[in-house]
């Protein structure tokens, strides 16, 4: 689906993540991502800038969502951010949330943000998210304190 207001770079990113998105390949996100990316999590207060970081985060989210699905996009008007909502299961427990995307003018990711409710969902998720990335939390931290 196109959205009429994303410009053509971002429209052209929006698809290739929506590839890579259902091949599980957060590996090859390096193309999509400007030098300057920052990941904003729902459960830590903290940003996680740098594409190792915002790889680690996609991959890992990716194999603890079940049953993941879009269901509307809706982009800014100067056509450099698009919101989409989305539906998933953590265990027994159903999300709904949002993924709040900002391209550059090349069309690169500069920011992602996710959004996630309920609290019950999202306590769920960041229980998992804790446990799996729990080896790699001190490259986290060290990367979004430089």
């Amino acid at each position: 689906m196109t959205i009429a207001t994303l410009s053509q770079e971002a429209q052209q990113t929006l698809s290739t993540w929506h590839e890579l998105l259902e091949q599980n390949a957060m590996e090859k996100l390096d193309q999509l991502l400007s030098d300057d990316v920052v990941f904003r999590s729902p459960a830590a207060h903290t940003p996680y800038p740098g594409r190792d970081a915002i790889k680690l985060v996609l991959k890992t989210v990716n194999t603890v969502f079940e049953e993941f699905t879009y269901h509307r996009r809706f982009a800014s008007e100067d056509g450099n951010s698009v919101v989409l909502e989305f539906s998933a299961k953590v265990g027994d427990k159903s999300v709904k949330g949002i993924d709040m995307i900002r391209f550059d003018e090349a069309g690169k990711i500069v920011d992602f943000e996710v959004m996630i409710r309920p609290l019950s969902g999202l306590q769920a998720l960041a229980g998992e998210m804790g446990k799996r990335v729990a080896p790699y939390l001190a490259m986290l931290k060290g990367e979004a304190a430089q």
